[in-house]
């Protein structure tokens, strides 16, 4: 059997426990061997249920076993610079849940981490490589849709728990950072750009304080991109992108399901009837989330650039901290450059 990357998880959170371990399991690449809780019963239980050969009862133990080589952080928002810092100081490569911390000045220590420790530390957006956004990002560049001009997207789901960690505003709770980075991240890939500057309105939860619903203007050299996210509306996701010949449409964007195909419409636009001018494409079905750990675990063993790197983590963060600080001052914001 070929050679596999040694991964440990960092915490039993449900991300990790429900996608992206049992996606890890099927790797060529990868493989998973410990997993770790400030329980050790927990631990043990999760390790039992996802058939991971190690437990550890807290997280400084996984860092200490030298028989780990990689670490998959999806611990909550605000210990993600931490964690991810002490792994690198341990001489794990981590790859690390979105967003990448709290903030730029986090991103950025993080970077700093991964140069002095010498690992490689990549950000999780699993959207990257999936097929169905290769294959929109290849149309664009190719002039399919004419000259790309403008994005669109949504993405929401309604979450009004007091104990989530998503409704808790010192966790990094709140629609921009959970889901807002979602839209940014894809637009920035397929307008191969970075926004000039944005403009955003914020809405927050009157007991949680959290941005429950959050609009953004992002200007490109080559266009706009418009989205709207939100932790308390009707669960729905899209993301859109028009040119001046015709339109994409990625109908299932970011959560795409890993046991049916997707798919994408192409839309000259001839007739306003909903899809009578479109064409579909369809992608095979593939979990992202194995396509993510192989391609992080390639890139260790041949020392070459993560999916994900911390260049592309901090221009994302910085496009999010701008979005913050203009919905407070209600004008346009310049992101932070490198």
């Amino acid at each position: 059997m070929a050679r596999r990357v040694k991964w440990g998880v960092l915490s039993t959170a449900k991300i990790g426990r429900t996608k992206v371990i049992p996606a890890m399991q099927r790797c060529e690449l990868a493989k998973v061997v410990g997993i770790c809780s400030r329980s050790l019963e927990n631990a043990r239980a999760m390790a039992a249920q996802l058939s991971i050969p190690k437990a550890y009862g807290s997280y400084e133990e996984l860092l200490n076993d030298p028989e780990i080589e990689a670490i998959y952080n999806p611990l909550p928002n605000h210990l993600h610079a931490e964690w991810t810092i002490r792994a690198a100081a341990a001489g794990k490569h981590v790859l690390c849940e979105k967003p990448i911390g709290l903030n730029v000045a986090e991103a950025r220590k993080i970077r700093e981490a991964g140069d002095k420790y010498r690992v490689k530390i990549g950000e999780a957006f699993m959207v990257r490589n999936h097929p169905q956004w290769l294959r929109t990002m290849e149309l664009v560049r190719k002039g399919r849709i004419g000259k790309l001009r403008s994005a669109a997207g949504y993405f929401s789901y309604f979450n009004n728990d007091p104990k989530n960690v998503r409704n808790e505003l010192e966790y990094g709770g709140g629609a921009l950072l959970d889901i807002g980075c979602y839209p940014v991240k894809t637009t920035r890939m397929v307008f191969g750009e970075e926004p000039l500057r944005v403009a955003a309105s914020i809405e927050r939860d009157p007991k949680f304080k959290i941005d429950r619903l959050a609009s953004g203007i992002l200007e490109y050299p080559s266009g706009q991109c418009v989205f709207t996210v939100s932790t308390q509306l009707v669960p729905f996701q899209k993301m859109q992108f028009f040119g001046t010949e015709a339109r994409i449409d990625v109908e299932i964007p970011f959560n795409a399901p890993p046991d049916k195909p997707t798919r994408i419409f192409i839309d000259d636009g001839n007739q306003l009837y909903a899809g009578q001018s479109a064409t579909m494409e369809s992608f095979a079905i593939c979990d992202q989330y194995t396509i993510q750990g192989d391609l992080f675990s390639k890139a260790v063993m041949e020392n070459t650039e993560v999916p994900n790197p911390m260049e592309d983590a901090i221009r994302n963060m910085a496009v999010l901290d701008a979005l913050f600080r203009a919905g407070e001052s209600g004008g346009w914001v310049v992101p932070e450059r490198l």
